[in-house]
């Protein structure tokens, strides 16, 4: 039996660096350690803002969520019912043993009360829809509420694939977004991401030491998406070269400068014609691709 470095008992997880054992009570130690250095390193939150925590029913945003709660974080829970059949029903039940068991307050937030129409019901690359829809819901409501933060549950494997991806189709603005933390501006809210450091597999073990309630039902539409190719190629690499995720995450934090805009920088963002919320255009990402002018149209035709 390999034991913990730390005591007598049995190993719980094999660290990849530092190359150690660890129990499960030294685990969740290393594990919640970790993400208040990572806190500190970047100078994500502090104890007086008032933090949305943003939950799918997976265990990342959950894990995030709990840990932040064991740190003595201000948090509330916010969750968006897509109306995917099989999967929001699995994560909302999820979602809400969470809030029950943190004692915290929980906001839900049904797509189809806002756009009439559900995940299911729409055409296109539902992944990048889903992905602009949840973006844009939890901004509004955290603007709308009070909030001083946004904290999403994206961790080191999600970054790595991301970035991978925007290189390959050399998408200079998106690179030069890949920060742990994205300042407030305008409506937007400051967002953070407390897992940016950490793989994917860690924060598992993690969510399982503590029995954290979280679905292992996935997301149909999500089984098509590039970016977990993008895991599978670093997944194979990281068995020929350990911890080259992380390498790869660190070298790109070192030279990420190289991808920024000028004109970027100057852009000036405007509100959006349809909801007012800060927008790149006329009509912002979320009222375009669920085509809400629509709606506006018909309301000033009549």
């Amino acid at each position: 039996m390999t034991k913990c470095k730390f005591c007598n008992k049995e190993s719980y997880v094999k660290l990849k660096s530092p190359k150690i054992h660890l129990c499960k009570e030294h685990f969740i130690e290393y594990f919640e350690n970790k993400v208040e250095k990572s806190i500190k390193k970047y100078n994500m939150l502090n104890k007086d803002e008032k933090i949305l925590v943003s939950v799918s029913g997976g265990k990342d945003g959950h894990a995030a969520a709990w840990v932040l709660k064991k740190l003595g974080y201000n948090i509330e829970l916010f969750h968006i019912n897509l109306g995917i059949k099989g999967f929001s029903e699995s994560s909302l039940k999820a979602v809400e043993e969470l809030a029950k068991k943190l004692n915290v307050p929980l906001h839900i937030i049904n797509l189809k009360d806002i756009t009439g129409k559900t995940l299911e019901d729409i055409r296109g690359k539902k992944c990048s829809i889903c992905g602009i829809t949840k973006r844009y819901l939890m901004n509004k409501f955290g603007y709308e509420h009070g909030f001083d933060v946004i904290v999403t549950g994206h961790n080191l494997d999600d970054e790595v694939s991301f970035i991978l991806n925007n290189i390959l189709n050399w998408n200079i603005r998106y690179l030069a977004k890949h920060e742990p933390v994205l300042p407030a501006h305008d409506k937007f809210l400051k967002k953070v991401k407390i897992f940016f450091e950490i793989e994917e597999d860690l924060i598992l073990k993690y969510a399982e030491a503590e029995n954290i309630p979280f679905t292992t039902v996935k997301c149909r539409f999500a089984e098509k998406a590039i970016t977990l190719k993008h895991r599978e190629y670093f997944n194979e690499l990281e068995k020929l070269r350990p911890n080259i995720k992380y390498q790869f995450l660190a070298g790109y934090m070192k030279n990420r400068r190289i991808f920024k805009c000028e004109e970027d920088e100057n852009f000036e963002f405007r509100e959006c014609e349809i909801c007012g919320m800060t927008s790149a255009g006329r009509i912002c990402s979320f009222c375009r691709v669920w085509k809400l002018y629509k709606n506006k149209n018909k309301s000033n035709s009549k």
